[in-house]
Formats: structure tokens, C-alpha cells, sequence
């Protein structure tokens, strides 16, 4: 929205043209509610930065690359993915891809997030998946036409403009034999099911419960929190309902957008985003380990395309 509204006041004049979405910092609009209802789910999920176990030791540090991934490619990831009719989404399929990859890198050699001697077999291997709780905000399923269902469509509203981010991160924790050894479609549903129980909204209302009972210590999620009997954690993130195209400032049609995120957290993380050219194309930016980079790349060449200036130039035309 941010991005959308900046090259929209820098191509226009801004006193003849108002802006057609104005931000909304009305924080109240996550206040927490009285009493509180936190659901017991929420403590598997976060927790205190005071409870963050030492770091896993490891020598393996994180780099960033970007990589170009065709529509086709998505397309047959979600084919393999979905099975006796039901159809995961190009995320969840996508994920569980990556997923196994991860896993199977740590098959490949030596272990890099942890330096003890657990089978590596038995480490628990991580993924998150960030949710947008706006949208989850904004359901009018619960609105009626008296004035409570009035001061509701307003805050709906509020809610679809307001500035800042509402998000949860759902993860799963399965073992190397689990993910490498079940098919794409088995992973993908484990996938959706960890991501289910957080696409409410009353999960969302009891998270911002959790964060008003541990005031004043800040929440973690928990998937940040690599201890030694963890295998590799990563999050997937997803850039697919940023409106690239939207965002012109006049000086000639955007044909790439990508994203940096250089924490300084062992968790990895991936963020795909659509082209600028709505070819249904994606860029995908990927921080990770170099091993499992460098393993992502030759074990599935086909999908992965580092991206160049040749794939600039072909979007540029």
C-alpha cells in the first residue's frame, strides 16, 4: 500500500487526484480483548524472548540469491502436490517442495546446523509459513445491520487500509526419513495442515491475547528458536498479492521487483513474488545456507533458475 500511494503522489498531482486508499494507524483496532482467550496452540507457536534457548553452534553462515521460476514449473509442483481431489495451492505445493529439498540437502553430507552427535535422521527440520491476519480481520461473515454491526464494517474497513503488519507463523517439525521418504503430495498435506490452525481469526484475536500477557517482554516466534535437537528452520513468506504493476512512478513500466531480508537469525528464509509482467512467472528470493543453495540448484535445475540478465532482458521486453 505504501509503495502503491508513493508512486501514486509522485506521478500526479496529489491536490487534484486524492489518493485512493488512505493508511489507517488506529492500533486500537488490536486491542486486546476482557478477558482474555488464549488458545493453548498459541504457546506452541510463540514465546518470550527470555525463554530463547543458546544458538545451535555452526559454521554454516546464510547468503542471499535469487532465482526465476516459470509458471509451468508451479504448475507441475501443484499437479504432484494434490491427490484424491484435494487441490493444495501453488504456496503449500511450492513449500513442500522445498521442504524436501532441505531435508534431502541433509542427507547429502555433513549436518551444518548443529555440531552434536544426534543421527541426523532424528532432527526435526522446520518450516514456517507466514499468514496475513488482515485478511482474517476483514471477514464480514459475523456483520449484522444493527449499530455493532456498523461499528464492525467500519473497523473492517479500517482494518483492509491500516499501516502495519498482522501476521502469524505457523511451522511444522518433521524428520529427514519423514519428508524425503513421502511423496510431494503426503508432505503438502501436512503443509496445509499446520497452516489451518492459524488462518482464523480467532487465532489471531487470541495471539494478541498471548502478547498482552506477557507484556512487557516481546514474543518470538518459535521457529527463530534453533536449539540443538533441531534440524535446518526456514519460512516461506509470500510477495504474490504485491501489485508490482500498480507501482509507476512514471518513468517507465516496472519489469522486477525482488526483496532482501539479511537477519542475522540462523532461520532461513524465502520469499516468492510474482513478475511485473503478469506472466504468472515467479522471482524467488531465497536466503539460505550456500550448501543448500548450491544443492537446491543441481538437484532441481529445472525449477530453480538462477536469475540473470538474460531473464531481465527477456522480462524487459
Amino acid at each position: 500500500m505504501f509503495m502503491v500511494s508513493w508512486s501514486h503522489m509522485a506521478a500526479h498531482d496529489q491536490y487534484s487526484k486524492p489518493l485512493t486508499l488512505l493508511p489507517s494507524f488506529l492500533r486500537s483496532l488490536l486491542n486486546p480483548r476482557r478477558p482474555g482467550s488464549i488458545d493453548p496452540s498459541i504457546d506452541d507457536m510463540y514465546m518470550p524472548v527470555t525463554a530463547l534457548p543458546s544458538p545451535a553452534p555452526t559454521e554454516e553462515h546464510l547468503i542471499s540469491r535469487i532465482y526465476y521460476i516459470e509458471a509451468h514449473q508451479i504448475q507441475h509442483l501443484q499437479k504432484l502436490a494434490s491427490s484424491n481431489g484435494c487441490k493444495r495451492t501453488k504456496l503449500e505445493s511450492f513449500s513442500a517442495f522445498l521442504w524436501k529439498l532441505v531435508a534431502k540437502c541433509g542427507t547429502s553430507g555433513t549436518r551444518g546446523t548443529s555440531t552434536n552427535a544426534h543421527n541426523p535422521k532424528s532432527l526435526g527440520y522446520k518450516m514456517g509459513i507466514m499468514v496475513d491476519g488482515r485478511k482474517r480481520f476483514s471477514d464480514q461473515e459475523d456483520i449484522g445491520l444493527n449499530n455493532k454491526g456498523l461499528e464492525a464494517a467500519m473497523d473492517v474497513n479500517m482494518m483492509e487500509s491500516y499501516f502495519g503488519n498482522v501476521l502469524s507463523i505457523p511451522f511444522g517439525r518433521k524428520t529427514v526419513d519423514e519428508l524425503v521418504e513421502n511423496p510431494l503430495d503426503w508432505v503438502a498435506g501436512e503443509v496445509h495442515n499446520f497452516i489451518q490452525g492459524a488462518v482464523t481469526k480467532e487465532h489471531f484475536l487470541g495471539l494478541i491475547d498471548w502478547v498482552e500477557a506477557h507484556r512487557p517482554v516481546p514474543g518470538l516466534a518459535k521457529i527463530y528458536g534453533i536449539c540443538s535437537e533441531d534440524g535446518p528452520a526456514f519460512m516461506v513468506s509470500s510477495g504474490q498479492s504485491f501489485p508490482v504493476a500498480k507501482v509507476d512512478f512514471e518513468w517507465g513500466r516496472p519489469f522486477f521487483e525482488s526483496y532482501q531480508y539479511p537477519w542475522g537469525g540462523h532461520a532461513g528464509y524465502v520469499m516468492p513474488m510474482p513478475t511485473a509482467t503478469g506472466n504468472s512467472d515467479w522471482v524467488v528470493y531465497m536466503h539460505l545456507s550456500k550448501r543448500q543453495l548450491e544443492f537446491i540448484e543441481k538437484e532441481a535445475t529445472q525449477v530453480f533458475r538462477p536469475l540473470t540478465f538474460h531473464c531481465l532482458d527477456s522480462l524487459s521486453i
